[in-house]
């Protein structure tokens, strides 16, 4: 089998040419980014207008899909009953949330990950180990958007901010890559991305936190969504080179071929699974004090 950084990879969904890492695409790229950031913040808009229940709608979809590409990318492209094991968890963890038993939920998604380790780890060691991790690594996020997202107003603009940040971390980190250029963040992993992509993520966000507050009379003070927007996009961007150290591990290009040439939608929130549950822990352990919406 040729290694990951060669012409072609095979993965859960079978092989796929890897993109030059030196660049070409670069519309491709614009188009995509552009795109997923438009979806992105066409559904934080959504989050506000059409209420919690419709938001535990799209998470729930979400935790189904995201389990099955888990587990198909780990487990070389079977989905089983474990599969659905962890789809059913996911969702119901969510559930658990909605109902203002977040803790729940979290220990559901720890339990399902044992039990899917402890039955399968006879027969299917690796697969099992990483399916189980797959659990909680769709399960904590899904709790902690749900959590977040809560039943009022400032459950709706937190979430808001967050997606719109994720939006424009994503959006702000590949243009000031491709425009400045310079030393890679971590070409072992994600060979296109740049330490100037980070930076210019980091600034892009950090502004949007601002002008939020400033359009939004009920937010945190400026000054605070902007040093949160500053660290959103840092662990934002640490997530999307978690899943590519993932993908690269089983010599996946893509967690699936969900959205035609585009991936699979694990591909496209990477950076939202894991600065959810990275908001939802520094809310619950300061109180939701400091990121509160009046």
């Amino acid at each position: 089998m040729r290694s990951p950084s060669s012409d072609v990879v095979s993965g859960a969904t079978g092989p796929r040419p890897v993109e030059p890492a030196g660049g070409g695409g670069w519309a491709q790229g614009l188009r995509l980014r552009t795109i997923y950031g438009t979806l992105l913040a066409a559904l934080a808009v959504a989050v506000v207008l059409l209420g919690d229940r419709v938001f535990l709608g799209f998470v729930a979809v979400g935790a189904a899909i995201l389990s099955w590409e888990w587990m198909r990318l780990c487990r070389a492209g079977r989905f089983g009953r474990l599969g659905l094991v962890a789809a059913a968890s996911t969702v119901a963890a969510a559930i658990l949330a909605f109902a203002d038993r977040p803790a729940w939920g979290i220990a559901l998604c720890v339990a399902a990950a044992v039990a899917v380790h402890v039955v399968a780890r006879r027969s299917d060691p690796q697969g099992a180990g990483w399916g189980a991790a797959g659990i909680v690594y769709v399960g904590l996020p899904v709790v902690a958007l749900v959590w977040l997202r809560g039943h009022d107003a400032s459950g709706e603009r937190l979430i808001a901010w967050l997606m719109l940040s994720v939006a424009v971390t994503d959006i702000a980190a590949f243009f000031a890559g491709r425009l400045i250029g310079g030393p890679k963040l971590a070409p072992r992993l994600s060979p296109k991305k740049t330490w100037a992509g980070l930076v210019g993520a980091m600034v892009a966000t950090g502004l949007c936190g601002a002008v939020f507050a400033a359009l939004d009379p009920t937010a945190p003070r400026a000054a605070t969504l902007a040093v949160a927007g500053v660290v959103l996009a840092v662990v934002a961007q640490a997530g999307d080179l978690f899943e590519s150290a993932v993908k690269r591990h089983f010599g996946a290009k893509d967690a699936s071929q969900l959205i035609p040439g585009h991936g699979g939608l694990l591909d496209r929130v990477d950076g939202l699974v894991v600065a959810a549950g990275a908001l939802a822990f520094f809310q619950g352990l300061t109180g939701g004090g400091l990121l509160a919406w009046q």
